[in-house]
């Protein structure tokens, strides 16, 4: 790293935490970004990685960072550069259509904004994003294959135990394992509940091969195809390849009990023919096209009104803190945003002591996130009603606010 390129962050942290040994479990975009703007201010940070290595598969659909979370945590740790040079400039052609598989909007001829225009929100791929973290980050930071456990207080922080791995020391945590993190109960007993939605993932290699109509359209952006409270969302992904969701309200039990083996393509055509019943057969080329099995994504969201006391040596952030619904494109966004406030608390100098800061950081958090939470979950009732094509389609037009 260049020398100098954080000189604006303080070093109190170390003087707070004398050991300096700072453990991330998590190396999601929000750990790693929290990692990067850590190791300029000083500190010895390792992050505990689940995936064997870093090229392991990285599934979703792209990202799109937002001005004031995503983007001001990438310009903060130096790395606007290197994403200008991996964005997709296109992904944000966006086509809304029926389900005849008609053309009822898109914003191709329009001038869409790009980096300094209001409301500019770039794309990128997910695995594009993760690599220009690490690459940024010191070697050796990142330790691969390491499912947690356990912990157990140790002196002022944490003994991790890892799965058929040795214990490692800690003098400050801090979970960013996602949605089902084995840290959050270290800190509050408060569950995600269930949203009412399950989307059911899938992934087209070589798409301009494989469904050719709808890659054509899709041009480089994404497609978004409503119906009577049913959704088709698709979205380009790097190398020639399209990710797509089923999108549907169901029974939180749905994946368990509906009896439909995701990796059995006969059945899934079938189902696809009953539960999207008089959709265009062009819809159908996705489950006949994809690889499987197909991966299903039931939607959590916290309660708005979570709270818990804060910890001198432990904190969450990311979903294992605030899991919400993906319709606002807020997740990876509060992430990033809670490693920028987060790398602040603990080095501005403005705190007295670790838990002093983190009170700060998760009060705010949590504000900040029950917000974008609730905004989510309107989204979704909205992509997800009877009358979503028209109320989605008068949205993008611009002749209707959404509030």
């Amino acid at each position: 790293m260049a020398p100098g390129r954080f000189a604006g962050y303080k070093t109190t942290l170390i003087m707070l935490l004398p050991t300096q040994q700072v453990a991330i479990v998590g190396g999601g975009p929000g750990g790693l970004t929290l990692a990067n703007l850590l190791q300029q201010a000083g500190l010895m940070v390792r992050v505990y990685e689940r995936d064997i290595d870093r090229n392991a598969r990285v599934q979703g659909s792209p990202l799109d960072l937002h001005e004031e979370s995503g983007l001001a945590a990438l310009r903060k740790a130096g790395l606007m550069d290197a994403f200008k040079t991996h964005f997709m400039p296109d992904a944000d052609h966006t086509v809304i259509m029926n389900p005849d598989a008609e053309v009822v909007f898109s914003n191709s001829e329009d001038k869409r904004p790009g980096f300094g225009d209001a409301g500019f929100r770039p794309e990128i791929d997910r695995g594009a994003l993760r690599n220009i973290l690490l690459d940024a980050l010191h070697p050796e930071t990142v330790v691969w294959n390491r499912h947690l456990r356990s912990m157990t207080p140790q002196g002022a922080g944490w003994q991790l135990q890892f799965e058929e791995q040795d214990a490692v020391y800690a003098d400050f945590v801090v979970g960013a394992d996602g949605a089902r993190s084995k840290i959050r109960p270290y800190l509050t007993d408060s569950q995600a509940f269930y949203s009412g939605i399950t989307m059911i993932e899938g992934l087209i290699e070589d798409a301009a091969e494989k469904i050719p109509f709808l890659y054509t359209v899709l041009r480089g952006g994404k497609i978004m195809g409503f119906g009577d409270g049913i959704n088709i969302l698709m979205g380009q992904k790097e190398a020639g390849a399209v990710g797509f969701y089923f999108s549907f309200k169901a029974d939180k039990q749905w994946v368990s009990t509906s009896g439909l083996s995701l990796n059995n393509r006969n059945q899934l055509l079938q189902w696809f023919k009953s539960r999207y019943t008089g959709w265009n057969p062009v819809w159908q080329e996705l489950l006949e096209q994809t690889a499987l099995p197909l991966i299903p994504r039931p939607i959590y969201c916290i309660p708005p009104d979570q709270t818990w006391p804060a910890q001198a040596n432990l904190t969450l952030m990311g979903d294992a803190a605030h899991v919400m619904p993906p319709f606002a494109g807020e997740g990876v966004n509060m992430a990033m945003r809670d490693a920028l406030e987060l790398a602040a608390a603990l080095t501005s100098g403005t705190d007295s002591s670790p838990a002093t800061a983190i009170a700060a950081y998760e009060t705010s958090m949590r504000s900040r996130s029950a917000e974008k939470a609730l905004e989510s979950l309107q989204n979704g009732e909205r992509m997800h009603s009877e009358t979503a094509l028209d109320t989605m389609t008068a949205f993008f037009k611009g002749t209707v606010a959404i509030q």
